[in-house]
């Protein structure tokens, strides 16, 4: 058994040339079969000794489901523990080095957790479909009593996706078990950073699991994937857009939505709406009613198509609605009629500008008459750094009551210090002692300059760059999405990545054939409505919906040029559906009702 494990995991390793070839695709379209009086690997212990692909990867777990037993490593089942549908084996492996550090240290790692689920040889659609992360990642990879696999975010399960679909699916941890943390693994406990974990969870975590699962998969059912697709969310995102251009062999496919590229830029933004508060609010942040009064009378102001309300805005770039010239939204003291209790101050309104517009260097604002903050480039001119969330949007998790953790964490791994941070940052040498609070308009530029000129020791979190040119060359697809609500990510930053990467190719008429955008409006960071009009129903994709979009295009070459989205009916609004279009065309009426794909084309 084991001449063959190791041999299938060599040839499933060795990148395009591996596998049987398959015409230049990653996964291999070719059938390799273990040599003549030897067997595949079985989903039992023989597995730990069996599959030994490199010196730094080791086994820690086998563990064969059969139809119908819980999902459980450990415990009693209860009446809500999940049980598998079909046949299934998961395998836990640890690739190492890790990162040495104090006992118990949040910086300490023994190396990168990846959790493979395999479906049962007669259920196996031939495919590898890999799931990516969220946030700073991290989880229960390497734990023995505990299955990571059974959630998975807007890209869904690793588990269902190996039981129900019958893809082998993975997930990794990227080299940090610790989830209650955030950055602190990023942070050596002297302040300064932690490249080895840094590189673990910016790229070497995601390329670990992807060879380890094509080795896996060939030496588990003697043949390699015919396909291997990745489909990630946020984070997820990220790491898809990381493989592309780093790894251009990993994968045929990638799905990637609300991409958290561009990292330190946007997520040290994320802050900017807390140092508004602080600087020009006495450090009171707006309640929740008054968020929602603003963000509704944008949406009203910009949601008629055909004179009809939507509910939500089509197209925030359209969108240049000035809460300060709103007399409906304005407190009687500011010269408005507001309602009392959530109308809001003049300085509130400009306030609430200046988030929707993003982070300046500092903290000025142009009118949104000339410019609403929506350039496919950030506007130098105006000091502005990076983008903010769209108008309509709901601004509850970045201008609520407290910060978002991931800005404050990021602000701390930038200027080396963990007391910028909240407290559920922990080092050993002074955990987070939200010195965020203090932040000028000059100070958080400054870190947004640090972010960037740390990229190398930060193992390229920003994944920014266009080059993706091996992974077109061997002709791999990206299939890119975007809310227009997103609640986090601005989507301004997918369409400035896209920008660029088309320039570089020779225009969009290049870039399509390899990377194709589309922009969900009033989609959050996830597949729900995103704007602060909760009886907003507007149509929305599914998960399952666009990774079909992604198979058919790059197994078919069916390449999608609208993608027809619908909503059922909720409460008083009716069923409705409308064309998410490649970017940069967009769903134009022609005639009809505007809450029906087939009165839109795109153009």
């Amino acid at each position: 058994m084991t001449t063959w494990a190791r041999a299938g995991c060599l040839a499933a390793l060795a990148a395009l040339a591996g596998c049987g070839g398959g015409g230049g695709h990653g996964g291999g379209g070719g059938v390799i079969l273990p040599p003549p009086g030897q067997t595949r690997l079985s989903c039992d212990d023989s597995i730990k000794t069996g599959f030994k692909p490199d010196a730094n990867t080791s086994v820690l777990l086998v563990k064969s489901f059969k139809t119908g037993d819980p999902l459980l490593l450990t415990g009693t089942p209860t009446g809500t523990t999940p049980t598998a549908s079909t046949d299934v084996c998961v395998v836990k492996l640890l690739v190492g080095p890790g990162n040495a550090g104090p006992a118990d240290a949040p910086s300490t790692s023994p190396g990168i957790g990846i959790e493979i689920w395999l479906p049962g040889e007669a259920k196996w659609n031939g495919r590898i479909h890999v799931k990516g992360g969220g946030g700073w990642a991290g989880g229960v990879h390497t734990s023995l009593t505990a299955l990571a696999g059974l959630t998975g975010g807007s890209s869904g399960a690793p588990a269902d996706t190996a039981m129900v679909e019958g893809a082998v699916s993975a997930s990794t941890d990227t080299g940090h078990a610790n989830t209650t943390n955030g950055g602190s693994f990023a942070m050596k406990p002297d302040g300064t950073v932690n490249a080895a974990l840094w590189n673990d969870f910016a790229q070497r975590g995601i390329h670990e699991m992807a060879v380890k699962t094509k080795a896996l998969t060939a030496a588990f059912y003697g043949k390699a994937a015919s396909r291997s697709y990745w489909n990630g969310f946020s984070t997820g995102g990220r790491q898809g857009h990381m493989e592309a251009q780093a790894n251009p062999g990993d994968f045929d496919g990638i799905l990637a939505g609300a991409p958290a590229i561009n990292w330190t830029k946007f997520i040290t933004s994320e802050l900017y709406p807390q140092i508004v508060y602080q600087r020009d609010l006495g450090g009171v942040p707006l309640s929740a009613a008054q968020l929602t009064l603003v963000g509704n009378a944008a949406i009203n102001a910009c949601d008629v198509v055909n004179g009809q309300h939507l509910g939500y805005i089509p197209d925030p770039s359209q969108c240049r609605y000035d809460p300060q010239l709103d007399a409906s939204v304005l407190c009687s003291a500011s010269g408005g009629t507001g309602p009392a209790g959530s109308c809001v101050t003049a300085a509130q309104a400009l306030a609430i500008n200046k988030i929707w517009y993003g982070q300046t260097s500092d903290g000025s604002v142009p009118s949104p008459a000339n410019d609403n903050g929506f350039a496919t480039s950030p506007a130098t001119a105006s000091n502005q750094r990076w983008y903010g969330l769209t108008r309509g949007t709901n601004l509850q998790g970045l201008a609520g009551p407290t910060p978002f953790t991931i800005s404050s964490d990021m602000v701390a791994l930038e200027l080396q210090d963990p007391t910028w941070a909240t407290p559920t940052f922990i080092n050993a040498t002074g955990n987070g002692a939200n010195r965020w609070q203090q932040l000028s308009y000059a100070q958080l530029s400054n870190a947004f300059d640090q972010g960037i000129a740390l990229q190398a020791a930060f193992a390229n979190i920003n994944t920014d760059d266009p080059n993706i040119d091996g992974f077109v060359a061997r002709g791999g697809k990206m299939l890119v999405y975007h809310g227009l609500s997103d609640t986090l990510i601005p989507p301004q930053g997918t369409i400035n990545y896209y920008t660029r990467l088309a320039a570089r190719a020779g225009g969009d008429s290049v870039a399509r054939n390899f990377y194709r955008l589309f922009l969900v409006p009033a989609m959050a960071h996830g597949f729900s409505n995103g704007t602060t009009n909760a009886a907003a129903n507007p149509p929305l994709p599914t998960n399952a919906q666009l990774y079909l979009a992604l198979t058919l295009w790059v197994e078919n070459g069916n390449s999608p040029e609208r993608i027809d989205i619908s909503a059922p009916a909720s409460g008083n609004s009716p069923a409705s559906s409308r064309p998410i279009c490649m970017y940069p065309t967009k769903a134009t009426l022609t005639g009809g009702d505007p809450r029906l794909a087939a009165s839109y084309t795109c153009s």
